[in-house]
């Protein structure tokens, strides 16, 4: 039951992040909750979003970014329009009996948990097919001198630690590790280390 309490009582906050990320992609003063309840009922279909969700949740950076958003006087209005909604305070009915039901509750925290077990495995699969992209194109010696180039930058290396930072790096870091088990990746990609430390 663990899963889908904290599902339904993070959802504010899940729809928090993707207004969050739709206002810095469109305009930093739009609170469009709309947009934040239709991303949530999609991450309740889409395993893979649910995951991203879910660690986004871990991401100090974006929920101090939904905290500031959740508390100005624009986002509680639409927040509090919102409540008033008959639609929205049916689904928190349904919501509430349902954890109610001992055996409704067990029923979806086990299709959130394989949910979130599919959705992890589709975002560990993307981000090995995009390292695996990577070292594709490294192998050309234009991309490589490139790369070498930008890694001598110190604003590049700046931003590479921004990004290690970020819990979505961890991802393509974990898809290296799994790469690395398999003897024919891990010769590809001493490889390219060492080329790579004879460009620097």
């Amino acid at each position: 039951m663990k899963v889908f309490q904290t599902l339904v009582f993070v959802s504010v906050a899940i729809s928090c992040l993707f207004v969050v990320s739709d206002a810095k992609k469109e305009n930093d003063d739009a609170f469009d909750m709309q947009t934040g309840m239709a991303g949530l009922k999609e991450a309740s279909k889409n395993p893979a979003l649910l995951a991203q969700l879910m660690r986004d949740l871990q991401d100090p950076d974006l929920m101090a970014e939904a905290k500031k958003m959740m508390d100005n006087p624009t986002f509680q209005k639409q927040m509090k329009e919102m409540t008033k909604d008959k639609a929205f305070q049916e689904s928190i009915k349904k919501s509430v009996e349902m954890m109610n039901d001992p055996a409704q509750a067990a029923a979806t925290e086990a299709k959130m948990e394989h949910m979130m077990k599919v959705g992890n495995n589709a975002l560990k699969n993307q981000a090995g097919n995009l390292m695996e992209e990577a070292m594709a194109a490294m192998g050309n010696p234009e991309v490589m001198a490139e790369v070498a180039k930008m890694v001598k930058d110190p604003s590049f290396q700046q931003e590479l630690a921004n990004m290690a930072k970020d819990p979505q790096f961890k991802s393509y870091i974990d898809a290296m590790k799994d790469m690395s088990k398999d003897p024919e990746k891990k010769r590809q990609m001493e490889m390219l280390g060492n080329k790579m430390k004879a460009e620097l």
